[in-house]
């Protein structure tokens, strides 16, 4: 292999910037001189030296391979190299959630694992390689199971409810003295840059810390703010920072210079053992500066002046380092050069041979759909079969309206599975707002059925957090408007999770919404939202919609088994219009049904035997369907009536089994007519090659507004009956 081929390139292709923070780094340490002082512990030093050398030449590393055409990102740690000095004062058992600016962490965690190989694991992950032994191939992370380090996504701050989450988590498995995959002691720590710190998801979640921190709740997080002062073009105002985290009620604020590394070591010792000690949380305020810009990408001048540039290089933390060492007689100023120019050599020797592995393909990218979704298709239905089954409480015996079910079946889970948490906003004591959870608090004790703050964003990430400490979490959101508060937090964080870490990071959950609308007398749009776009599309992601008790109880239970089993973030979307109905023509008590339900996971359920025409529908249309089915008979119309159950993914295969005796199918939707359920119903059976007539029925592009301007825009009993005769006379 030809080596050294990286020197001439960069010489040819410019890199200036980074060239001018080498040569300002060099240029400094020959001016270097011992002063004198002394180290308490000077291999320490000389580690966190070492760690600051790796991470930032594997940034001049990402800028060489984007040259040679390999490499994809070049959003780089320098600057923020004083944050290794966290890695090195906590474990490899303390998991973290990282700003993407985490090199030098990363590095330092590395050294306290012998296996580990942290600059051929950035590198690869740089070049999309599936050697990357985080994402596969699938993302640029700062992420390692053997090092605790969770992997993080680009969403701004979205990491921070996790963190959060966690931390309670760990408190809470103390007392229920469940097993998780961290120690007792384990210290969470979570790191933000200075623009995050201002987003509404780190301010909630910093908030949720302090509420729990305020009643005594144990909180053992470290968060980090690595603040450089500027988010991407926008400056930071002065001593905001400062401000605004030193005055969080019940987190002690601590504050560190990034540029005087030995007073930084003394602050994060304190500081993490604080945490570890007394299981509270801490933010460090750790002041770093940017070099090199956002990104390669970044035109600095373009918003910032040559002067105010080139005036960040005195802050280098390399540079702080190298005099820290030099002044303590630990090394000589040829000593640290040495020291840099071997890391260099180090680095993008590794970086060539990256290159070289996969033009000689010893080394590949991921290569076919089916690799790249690999992590999302991973399916165990033999285990989860045998935990549904598991599942089924002693006596199931009654007929139970829908909420009554769930509320059943909620009860079996958790007798039968002590890692289960049940939570939310106003679950426990009252109940819930429909009494959905009503006695769970008192038969399986607050800690394990407890109320959250009024904040869905800490709701899920109150889940997020517990998945990752072992629990099976099921949280509930109040009403499914309200989950556009905090939808971020399963499509960029939950659902997320498996496929970026190739599957060694899952975050089962079962997500509880009251949602869907024809609620009579109530709430208008924000208590009758009929909006479920934004979970179809998130890939990976389960939901489940109940039309009745019958079906409630195995669709639940097939839910947390896929959770358990398979990692699978679950939504069960609960009509709020059927918690309470029986009939379903006048005094039928049709509606209070027994579990007789296996819910199994991609399969439609059927009602009536029809031959003339088959209606397609979920939630509140399979009562309005199988109304309809009724009115039609009389006009000598035979219907039978498939509930998709399964909404994402839609239950393609069984559905299309189910259609193929029927000329006539008829999609009858709740959900809005852009955007709805019926969209993916027609494409599947269009894609699937059925060759009958398809027609649509659905709600209107509409907020659902409140008391009868609601029946205007939403599907209703009387066009369903409409657009069957419709069928039925086009022959």
């Amino acid at each position: 292999m030809e080596t050294g081929r990286w020197r001439q390139v960069d010489r040819d292709k410019g890199a200036r910037v980074a060239e001018a923070i080498d040569e300002y780094f060099l240029k400094q340490v020959r001016f270097a001189r011992p002063a004198g002082s002394v180290v308490a512990d000077p291999d320490r030093l000389l580690r966190y030296f070492d760690a600051q050398l790796a991470s930032r030449h594997l940034d001049f590393a990402a800028r060489w391979l984007q040259s040679e055409g390999f490499g994809y990102y070049t959003i780089g740690s320098s600057g923020h190299e004083a944050n290794a000095a966290v890695g090195a004062a906590t474990e490899v058992t303390d998991p973290a959630l990282l700003h993407y600016r985490s090199g030098g962490f990363y590095a330092a965690r590395a050294q306290q694992h012998s296996d580990s190989n942290p600059i051929r694991d950035v590198l690869a992950s740089l070049v999309a390689s599936t050697r990357d032994p985080m994402s596969g191939g699938r993302h640029k992370v700062f992420g390692h199971p053997a090092l605790g380090i969770v992997p993080q996504t680009s969403t701004i701050g979205s990491q921070v409810p996790r963190a959060v989450g966690l931390a309670f988590a760990l408190g809470r498995a103390k007392a229920l003295r469940h097993r998780t995959p961290w120690p007792e002691n384990a210290v969470v720590v979570c790191s933000f840059g200075d623009a995050s710190a201002n987003h509404s998801t780190t301010v909630g979640a910093l908030n949720s810390a302090a509420y729990c921190a305020h009643q005594s709740v144990p909180m053992p997080i470290l968060f980090v703010c690595e603040d450089n002062g500027i988010g991407i073009s926008t400056r930071s105002p002065r001593g905001w920072i400062a401000q605004s985290l030193s005055r969080l009620p019940s987190i002690e604020y601590v504050r560190a210079d990034g540029n005087d590394p030995i007073a930084l070591m003394r602050t994060v010792d304190a500081a993490v053992a604080t945490v570890r000690n007394r299981r509270r949380p801490v933010v460090l305020h750790l002041e770093t500066v940017r070099l090199m810009g956002h990104a390669g990408s970044d035109a600095e001048l373009a918003y910032r002046s040559s002067a105010d540039i080139v005036g960040d290089y005195e802050r280098d933390p390399l540079v702080a380092s190298a005099r820290a060492l030099v002044g303590a007689g630990i090394l000589t100023a040829a000593d640290v050069e040495g020291r840099y120019q071997a890391m260099r050599e180090t680095v993008m020797g590794e970086a060539e041979a990256t290159v070289d592995s996969l033009r000689s393909g010893e080394s590949s990218r991921l290569a076919t759909a089916e690799a790249v979704m690999a992590p999302l298709t991973d399916r165990r239905p033999t285990a989860v079969a045998a935990t549904e089954s598991s599942l089924r409480g002693a006596h199931n015996e009654g007929r139970l309206t829908l909420a009554a079910m769930i509320n059943r079946t909620l009860t079996d889970i958790m007798t039968t599975r002590p890692d289960v948490l049940v939570f939310g906003e106003d679950v426990a004591v009252k109940g819930g707002v429909y009494g959905v959870t009503k006695g769970l608090r008192k038969k399986f004790g607050a800690a394990r059925v407890f109320d959250t703050l009024l904040d869905e964003q800490t709701v899920l990430g109150t889940a997020l957090g517990a998945a990752l400490a072992g629990f099976v979490p099921i949280p509930e959101i109040q009403y499914l408007a309200y989950l556009h508060n905090a939808e971020d937090q399963l499509r960029g964080e939950a659902a997320s999770l498996k496929f970026f870490s190739d599957a060694q990071y899952t975050n089962g959950m079962v997500v509880r919404i009251a949602g869907l609308a024809y609620q009579r007398g109530f709430g208008g749009h924000f208590h009758n939202d009929n909006a479920v776009a934004v979970l179809r599309d998130i890939p990976g992601i389960v939901v489940a919609v109940p039309s009745s008790a019958a079906e409630a109880a195995g669709l639940l239970r097939t839910c947390v088994a896929l959770a358990a089993e398979e990692g699978r973030v679950c939504v069960f979307l609960e009509p709020i219009a059927l918690y309470h109905r029986t009939d379903l023509l006048d005094g039928d008590g049709a509606l209070r049904c027994a579990d007789n339900s296996t819910g199994d996971f991609g399969t439609v359920a059927s009602h009536l035997d029809g031959d003339d025409l088959v209606i397609v529908t979920f939630g509140n249309g399979v009562v309005m369907s199988r109304r309809a089915a009724s009115r039609l008979s009389e006009r000598g119309i035979a219907v039978t009536v498939v509930d998709l159950r399964w909404i994402v993914p839609l239950p393609a295969g069984d559905l299309l089994h189910r259609l193929a005796r029927f000329d006539r199918v008829l999609i009858a939707d709740e959900t809005r007519h852009d955007g709805g359920v019926g969209e993916g119903v027609v494409t599947a059976l269009v894609e699937g090659g059925y060759d009958g007539a398809i027609a649509r029925v659905s709600s209107a592009n509409s907020f659902v507004p409140l008391g009868g301007a609601a029946d205007l825009v939403l599907l209703s009993e009387d066009e369903i009956v409409d657009a069957a005769v419709r069928m039925m006379d086009a022959g």
